[in-house]
């Protein structure tokens, strides 16, 4: 085996993940060439890779160098190490709907596309922010699910709306400020929350956060905006026997953690 850096809890940011682009978190190595990157990002990669129904995957190619790898390296001591093998155990993929599909597809749109459909700058000059949303922490929860990939997202979740609710009460006792002082403010403080989880998407993210809240739309409601809008047709619920059915046209338009889509593992 080859000899590798001590493992850290966050490494030198001069060689970023080159999935998530901050610095490595709890170093891991593909097992035969070796490229760095962070334990989750890569074992997410590696889940996704697995969950495939196209194949059964016990090899991934690495994104950066297209190597065929077998496994995961991490927890490197000096002495010892542990290794996680493609397609070890099962991945529990049920709770991803075509509903957190779509959702993660809306976050490679541009940027703003509901901009004149929702007046951002009403709600925020109208005091509108002052009022809770009782639809935003099940619209949280969905699209922090769409975009890590992951399904227990309640303590990322509870993080963001604590960090909103203490501004909210800020604004409520304080004088009040001019809107866009507030609203510089708010972004703020969701971009300071959400980064450390979402990386390259937290600007995309809190940008939706407002545009969600200035709609004033229940979570189904804002879908179908968001749909019409964009002429998108919302597919069914995929039953298994779906599945096995399912051509490559679905596959290539729900790009996965940010960076890579289905044809780029299979490209070489």
């Amino acid at each position: 085996m080859k000899q590798v850096e001590g493992s850290s809890e966050c490494s030198d940011g001069a060689n970023p993940c080159p999935i998530c682009l901050s610095p490595v978190s709890q170093d891991a190595y593909l097992d035969r060439c070796f490229h760095k990157y962070c334990y989750s990002c890569i074992v997410r990669w590696m889940k996704v890779i697995a969950s495939r129904p196209s194949r059964q995957a016990y090899s991934l190619k690495c994104p950066l160098c297209k190597t065929e790898n077998f496994s995961v390296i991490y927890g490197y001591d000096g002495s010892t190490f542990q290794r996680q093998y493609v397609n070890q155990g099962t991945v529990n993929s049920t709770f991803y709907s075509e509903a957190h599909k779509y959702r993660l597809q809306c976050y490679y749109t541009d940027a703003g596309i509901l901009n004149d459909t929702f007046n951002v700058t009403r709600y925020w000059k109208s005091g509108k922010y002052l009022q809770p949303n009782k639809w935003l922490q099940h619209w949280l929860k969905r699209d922090l699910q769409a975009l890590t990939q992951e399904e227990d997202v309640d303590i990322i979740m509870h993080h963001i709306l604590g960090v909103m609710d203490s501004f909210l009460k800020s604004e409520q006792r304080g004088q009040r400020r001019a809107p866009d002082l507030s609203q510089k403010e708010f972004k703020c403080l969701v971009a300071n929350a959400a980064q450390p989880f979402l990386g390259r998407r937290t600007e995309r993210f809190v940008d939706e956060v407002e545009l969600f809240l200035a709609s004033g739309l229940t979570m189904d409601a804002y879908d179908e905006v968001y749909t019409k809008h964009l002429r998108w047709k919302r597919q069914p619920e995929e039953t298994s026997e779906d599945a096995e059915d399912r051509g490559s046209k679905h596959a290539a338009t729900i790009p996965y953690l940010y960076l890579f889509n289905d044809s780029d593992e299979e490209a070489d």
